[in-house]
């Protein structure tokens, strides 16, 4: 009978644990998670902290998800231990895992591991059952399929030796990249089109647009800004254009005319944005067959363009997150050099999980292009 591979795992580990929805965090004493069949426990490296997340767990963004629970998003590890049916992962393996879990009998049971349940009653029942604690800790336990290896030799060491150089922290911004990855790559974008990014300055926007470059695009972004424009032009490259959100849908339109056949809009607009005319002037300067990837936090409907979506066949297509597939070509991208962010990526802060509260308030302040803040536990 197969064992499970492991290396000692301690007693107990350190938490960051919200014990009821909307309280302040505590960093707790926890029994370290045991692996399973179908798990893998992960050393915490680095986990990064999302601009939004004080918001989410002090209550303002209302995210469902049960309490108690540990915190957190996805990570960089290293495999401490693993199940009796795991083949690939062996103990040290640098690892990034994700914490979107899908359910193994019904991947449209969706949930973020320490955030979000989801919007089923299947995702409700996958968040309150194995997976609902997360990265905020020394270690956590993740399904097999939500473990990546990462070639370390290959992202981590010296160029001279042929490796990209990048540092274990900077892999910590994976997570900000794969969410717009997932919806660039569900219409089909392809090198040589042009797409619009908006708003493109925040730290989703911003990584859409340097993911679309390395997808070989050209890319208009555009944002309220024009400091932060012009700024991402500058880091960027030629291959960035702009245009300024006014709030007159007519001058916007005729600005993203202006560089000529428009092959597909990424729309990641938070809730905020509700009314702003972007959204409209995007989708009207498409060219006939265009597409639009809808991965923005609207809380409430919008208006569609139904007559021009419907003449000039147009697709629509929404986006929650990204899959194992997205994930494993995204690393790809990583491993060849073609997505080359060792310049962009800046770590902007780390922090132990007792500074959980200096640590989100930095995050919150740190949402422009490559800007990354994390807890190395």
């Amino acid at each position: 009978m197969s064992t499970p591979t492991t290396t000692p795992l301690p007693p107990t580990h350190t938490a960051l644990v919200q014990e009821t929805y909307a309280a302040p965090l505590i960093a707790k004493t926890l029994p370290t998670p045991l692996p399973t069949p179908g798990s893998a426990i992960i050393k915490i490296l680095h986990a990064p902290i999302m601009p939004y997340l004080r918001d989410v767990y002090n209550g303002t963004r209302a995210y469902a998800y049960p309490t108690p629970l540990v915190t957190g998003t996805s990570a960089i590890g290293r495999v401490a231990a693993t199940g009796p049916d795991s083949v690939l992962l062996k103990p040290h393996d640098l690892v990034y895992v994700d914490g979107i879990v899908r359910g193994r009998d019904d991947p449209g049971a969706i949930i973020i591991m320490g955030i979000a349940e989801g919007m089923t009653e299947a995702s409700r029942k996958l968040m309150r059952g194995e997976w609902r604690d997360a990265t905020f800790a020394e270690y956590v336990k993740a399904p097999l399929e939500n473990v990546h290896v990462l070639d370390e030799a290959r992202l981590c060491g010296s160029p001279a030796e042929g490796g990209l150089g990048y540092s274990t922290e900077q892999l910590g911004w994976m997570l900000q990249a794969l969410v717009p990855y997932g919806g660039l790559r569900s219409i089909g974008v392809q090198a040589g089109e042009t797409v619009v990014v908006a708003p493109a300055t925040g730290g989703f926007g911003s990584a859409a647009v340097v993911v679309a470059l390395a997808m070989g695009a050209r890319v208009i972004a555009m944002g309220r800004n024009g400091e932060a424009l012009e700024g991402l032009k500058r880091e960027l490259g030629g291959r960035v254009e702009t245009v300024r959100m006014t709030g007159d849908l007519g001058e916007e339109m005729a600005a993203l005319k202006k560089f000529g056949r428009i092959d597909a809009f990424f729309d990641i607009s938070p809730a905020e944005a509700k009314g702003s005319t972007h959204f409209r002037a995007a989708i009207l300067s498409l060219r006939p067959e265009g597409r639009v990837s809808l991965m923005g936090g609207f809380l409430e409907d919008v208006p569609i363009p139904h007559r021009f979506v419907m003449r000039f066949d147009i697709t629509l297509r929404g986006k929650w997150m990204y899959s194992r597939a997205d994930n494993v070509a995204f690393i790809s991208l990583l491993n060849t050099g073609i997505l080359d962010v060792r310049s962009i990526v800046k770590v902007r802060g780390t922090f132990k999980l007792e500074e959980w509260e200096k640590a989100f308030d930095l995050a919150a302040k740190s949402g422009r292009l490559g800007e990354s803040v994390m807890f190395n536990p």
